[in-house]
């Protein structure tokens, strides 16, 4: 009896311990191709990057991810989510990856992984066409800008407004929203990335124009993100190696003319701040 409860004993131990191993060996791209697939989240009001055209979705982030998700031998799975929902489902497992251009900065940097940045986001300023009273960046001051809400572009462009001595900054839900806002005169500028207003502009050129400069604050970058730790280590650095081989053999280059309508070298690293 004795050598049967000792047996036992030791049985259930090592099945523990093989359970507990297992947990601890949790490896996110190993999942997601036992799956066949990449479950993503990203707003698709947000051209040139995320767009839905006759409700088709279309965009310069669909073409990167598209082959990105060939390269690891998985679909994607796209799905509408609203910016402000999105990197707290991230948190919760609603989806495996946001792929909504995301600013890289340092306090996200502590909080999630990012993957290589995909495209050039240093926040710009777009005003209406034949607005003549505003070029330079400083001429917001005391002018009424919008942006999109919960964005790096927020928090640079609440900042630069303080250093100048005041900006009514205006939040909204999606960026479509401002830029109507604008156009219709109830702004006198709106904020976000260049490649995005670089795209409205090109797009509309009879409604708005790019600031001479456009660009304030210091240079950042749009990057997709996956939750922390070691379970996404490996599903980050697959994408990473994609990004990597497309960047070498021109697909980055040929989707960024595309969309962007000229093409901007990239860090082959994630920037660190």
């Amino acid at each position: 009896m004795t050598i049967r409860l000792s047996l036992k004993s030791a049985l259930f131990g090592l099945t523990a311990l093989t359970l507990g191993a297992t947990g601890a060996l949790a490896d996110q791209l190993a999942d997601v191709k036992a799956a066949g697939k990449i479950v993503t989240a990203t707003d698709m009001h947000y051209a040139p990057f995320d767009m839905l055209n006759n409700g088709t979705y279309e965009g310069m982030t669909k073409d990167l991810f598209d082959e990105v998700s060939k390269e690891i031998g998985v679909e994607p799975v796209y799905q509408d989510i609203p910016w402000t929902a999105e990197l707290p489902g991230l948190e919760v497992k609603k989806f495996d990856i946001v792929i909504a251009p995301v600013t890289i900065t340092p306090e996200r940097l502590e909080r999630y992984t990012f993957t290589l940045p995909i495209a050039d986001a240093t926040v710009s300023l777009v005003k209406a066409a034949g607005n003549a009273e505003m070029n330079k960046p400083e001429d917001i001051k005391g002018k009424t800008v919008g942006v999109q809400q919960g964005t790096a572009q927020f928090k640079q462009l609440s900042a630069y407004g303080e250093s100048l001595g005041g900006v009514t900054v205006k939040e909204y839900g999606t960026t479509d929203e401002a830029y109507a806002d604008l156009a219709a005169g109830r702004l006198d500028a709106v904020a976000g990335s260049l490649p995005n207003l670089t795209y409205l502009v090109k797009s509309r050129p009879e409604s708005f124009a790019l600031f001479e400069p456009a660009q304030f604050g210091q240079p950042t970058y749009f990057a997709w993100v996956l939750r922390p730790g070691e379970d996404s280590a490996s599903f980050a650095d697959a994408i990473n190696q994609a990004i990597l081989k497309m960047t070498d053999d021109g697909r980055v280059k040929a989707i960024q003319e595309k969309w962007l309508g000229s093409h901007t070298e990239l860090p082959r690293e994630v920037p660190k701040n």
